[in-house]
């Protein structure tokens, strides 16, 4: 079965390359991919999946579905871009890899029952669509989930921080910074009062948590007293409940700078957050297996954060992994335009085909496989 599914995705190989390099060549911003969200629909639709656009109120989110019954194993398509860098995070690759690895289980689906499930997630990116997904019950029938994500290793899994986007603006008075400007109230100021309160604290934050933001609006020209200033940042902890404590600590900065300057401070917090990543480690070793058997050495779950993911909000309500395939070497960094050409490049194509094989053949280990299941499940009430 698992010869099958692998032969099955190499026969489509040319397809899914030229799928991946269109959505490369046309990057979308997260909850704007319209382009790539019809490409990857029109595509299963071709391949006899029952299709439904537009789920959980999100316009660019989609589901795929072929089978019926259990188990129900969900592949998870991601394809938003990244300003100015497009997809420098190989979005292509996940969303790709994807829907070759649901088209070519239909065969096993037909023999075995069960059923696969791809669920088309937007804007990853800033905007952690699948912890709203995950609330609107996207993932309610599912039994275990999975995607692969591009990396400069092949690896089972890492952690994942808990993560929170926080907006600020200060207002103050504009006036002649040069003639008068004992009349104005500098909002830049302010801003530059709470980066140095936050470079203050992060002396005395945990090892593991991490605050970064940056300036998005600064002033108009030099000899004018900013009126208004504009920010935008990132929190992130190991667990929800640390990052609800330094979500306070983080806003009584700009209060304080606020109190400092007497400009007016607004600010939000996004509505959802990324929950951190519960990685399921019976997921993982069959990833391992899986991918070495294609001839790729895996290197086991780290215990080192990498950043933050929305795939975290669907490992809290399903046995969930989020693994590596290596598309580049060990210097290249992720979120550069060096990852983003060889998110294009031979070894990407070769990254989204053995990324492909591995979750259909992880997913024939959890359809022909009763107690693979068993212990996947087991190991998620456990924890």
């Amino acid at each position: 079965m698992k010869a099958m599914v692998a032969k099955e995705v190499d026969a489509r190989r040319d397809e899914l390359i030229e799928l991946s390099l269109r959505i490369h060549q046309n990057p979308e911003l997260g909850l704007q991919e319209v382009k790539a969200s019809r490409w990857l629909t029109s595509y299963l639709r071709r391949n006899t999946f029952k299709v439904e656009k537009g789920i959980c109120g999100l316009e660019t989110s989609f589901r795929g579905s072929y089978g019926s019954g259990k188990p129900a194993i969900a592949l998870v398509a991601e394809y938003d871009a990244l300003p100015k860098l497009g997809h420098a995070c190989g979005h292509n690759i996940i969303a790709a890899a994807a829907v070759g690895a649901a088209v070519a289980l239909r065969g096993a689906i037909d023999q075995m029952g069960g059923s696969v499930v791809i669920i088309g997630t937007p804007a990853e990116e800033l905007h952690g669509a699948k912890g709203i997904m995950v609330q609107r019950g996207a993932f309610d029938d599912i039994d275990a989930a999975m995607m692969v994500h591009p990396s400069v290793q092949d690896r089972a899994g890492t952690p994942a921080l808990a993560c929170i986007n926080l907006e600020v603006e200060f207002f103050g008075k504009a006036a002649h910074a040069a003639a008068h400007p004992e009349e104005g109230i500098n909002a830049l100021e302010a801003m530059i009062q709470a980066f140095n309160g936050i470079n203050s604290l992060r002396q005395h934050i945990r090892e593991r948590a991490r605050i970064h933001g940056i300036i998005t609006q600064g002033g108009e020209a030099p000899n004018i007293v900013p009126a208004y200033t504009s920010a935008s940042f990132l929190v992130r902890a190991e667990d929800e409940v640390y990052l609800e404590e330094l979500r306070e600590k983080v806003i009584n900065c700009f209060k304080a700078a606020a109190l400092a300057t007497g400009a007016r401070l607004e600010y939000k917090w996004s509505e959802g957050y990324y929950a951190p990543m519960r990685m399921n480690l019976a997921l993982a070793e069959l990833f391992a297996r899986n991918m070495e058997a294609l001839g790729r050495k895996v290197l086991p779950p780290s215990d080192r954060p990498f950043g933050s993911t929305d795939m975290g909000n669907v490992s809290a309500v399903v046995p969930s992994i989020h693994p590596y395939v290596a598309i580049a070497p060990p210097e290249v960094l992720p979120h550069s335009p060096e990852f983003a050409w060889a998110a294009a490049s031979e070894t990407g194509h070769r990254g989204l085909i053995d990324g492909a094989k591995a979750m259909a053949m992880m997913v024939v280990d959890l359809i022909c496989r009763a107690e693979e299941m068993e212990r996947v499940r087991e190991e998620f009430l456990s924890r």
